[in-house]
């Protein structure tokens, strides 16, 4: 499998104003099979923007998206998506939430209960099937929503800040459980996030991106050695890394959140 962005622009046409607003800007990136990439950057630099686009959500201004050499015009099967809420739908239990592509496949029943069962057990779930979204833990509800888009067998998993509304303690141990789950599924993974800890711990290469518009400034291969775990954190090269990134991306995250106290103001 090898995902290609080649020259990729997305802008949006102000709604009752002329021009449009200007997103991404030339983006160029290559994933290969097995990689677990990270889109780093600050609010508004288009990290979900560029995930919708690779889903087939949307397409570019300019540019194109190639999987295995066919350019992507809509959403595929071989790209699962992960969102920041869940997404589980509330009437179904927990299996049932994870057969739903399945059998949206035409994949017959008894097969869709032991490839849910599987993913289940991966994600360290078994014993939960049988309960509703509601009658699980966030952290839980989100294990589930990664065993849905593994369950298809998709060549590419893009996770759109996965864990971004659970507690600290909860995102740190599912940062813990998505390096493991790739490991083990054998997963190619596109995760965004702004959170530089949380790049740093979970990628074989960090993309960084500049805001207004987008463009890749900067990518980071990191050398840490999997499986990554609690120990990786105190680890030199991962506090090194951490501070190079930080200091990299601090004027950056300074000038947004001014821009958009003179945007309130204006």
């Amino acid at each position: 499998m090898q995902l290609k962005v080649e020259h990729v622009c997305k802008h949006f046409a102000l709604r009752g104003r002329a021009g449009a607003l200007d997103v991404l800007d030339d983006i160029n990136l290559e994933i290969a099979q097995g990689e677990l990439i990270v889109l780093l950057g600050p609010s508004g630099c288009g990290k979900s923007t560029l995930l919708n686009i690779i889903a087939g959500f949307m397409p570019p201004s300019a540019g194109r998206i190639l999987h295995d050499g066919v350019a992507v015009s809509r959403p595929d099967r071989r790209r699962t998506v992960v969102f920041q809420d869940y997404a589980l739908f509330p009437w179904m239990t927990v299996q049932k939430n994870v057969e739903f592509g399945l059998k949206a496949q035409a994949v017959e029943a008894a097969e869709r209960a032991r490839i849910a069962r599987e993913f289940l057990a991966l994600v360290k779930l078994r014993g939960f099937e049988d309960r509703y979204p509601y009658e699980i833990s966030g952290g839980m509800k989100q294990r589930a929503a990664i065993a849905r888009a593994l369950a298809p067998d998709p060549d590419i998993l893009l996770m759109d800040e996965p864990f971004g509304a659970l507690d600290a303690q909860t995102r740190v141990l599912l940062q813990e459980e998505l390096a493991r789950i790739a490991a083990a599924a054998k997963r190619t993974v596109l995760f965004v996030t702004h959170s530089i800890e949380e790049a740093v711990f979970l990628a074989d290469r960090i993309v960084v991106m500049s805001a207004h518009p987008g463009r890749v400034r900067s990518i980071h291969d990191v050398q840490l050695p999997r499986p990554r775990t609690a120990k990786t954190r105190s680890l030199a090269d991962f506090i090194t890394l951490t501070q190079e990134l930080w200091d990299s991306l601090k004027p950056q995250w300074r000038d947004e959140e001014e821009n958009a106290a003179l945007r309130l103001h204006t």
